[in-house]
């Protein structure tokens, strides 16, 4: 999860994650690298007295500076379609769980079980045990198996909200009378914390998203011990 005075982004807890933070450093240099350039090229022009024809009026130059953009949109363009197209693919999810936003909390229900769902309600500050994180933690965490294709249906029951956990590389709108799906595949055991990220209302900030990721062997007596409970 983040931490204070952090400058990157979340370590990745997914494979599309991490293809999302190598676009990120290579779209990162390229804009370093353009910086760099014009600001070159203002200091030239500002500290020098000599002038060259050759720049005043060349038409080598322009074309230059017409297609060389047009090779950086490029090269920005191609990473990012790919990385987009593998967000939207979802082949043969092993486990289905339908998130719905209410005001203000989260709802799951795994439709693959007969009964397995529950409401995830925000920890109050005053009942934190020590080592748990303030606005971030929930009575009842989504419990998903590792290394297993999960696909989550989104939708909200009164106003708009959105599913979104940084790790995961996942952020999905969460619409009243609409049905959006988004799917994850975990690489790493461990818990991962989201938030709403939809303004939603006075307590937007306090309906908090726990995913925690275990083998599916743990995952398998957790939902056994769920469905018994209920």
């Amino acid at each position: 999860m983040a931490h204070p005075a952090q400058l990157g982004l979340q370590d990745a807890a997914s494979p599309v994650m991490e293809e999302l933070l190598h676009f990120h450093d290579h779209a990162l240099m390229i804009v370093f690298l353009i910086s760099t350039l014009v600001l070159y090229i203002i200091v030239a022009m500002v500290s020098t007295k000599l002038t060259n024809k050759y720049i005043l009026d060349s038409q080598e130059i322009e074309i230059i500076w017409t297609i060389l953009p047009a090779v950086i949109l490029i090269m920005i363009a191609l990473p990012s379609l790919r990385i987009l197209y593998l967000m939207d693919e979802i082949n043969d999810p092993h486990i289905t769980i339908k998130a719905m936003g209410h005001q203000w909390y989260w709802s799951y229900e795994y439709t693959d079980y007969e009964d397995l769902g529950f409401d995830s309600y925000m920890i109050p500050t005053q009942d934190l045990t020590p080592g748990q994180f303030r606005l971030l933690e929930a009575d009842h965490r989504m419990v998903v198996p590792l290394d297993s294709p999960i696909r989550v249906l989104v939708s909200a029951e009164d106003v708009l909200h959105s599913w979104a956990v940084p790790a995961l590389g996942v952020k999905m709108d969460a619409v009243p009378g609409r049905l959006n799906q988004t799917a994850f595949v975990t690489s790493r055991p461990g818990v991962f914390y989201g938030q709403c990220s939809e303004i939603c209302g006075a307590n937007h900030s306090f309906m908090p998203i726990v995913v925690e990721v275990v083998p599916l062997e743990h995952f398998e007596n957790w939902s056994s011990f769920m469905l018994q409970d209920a």
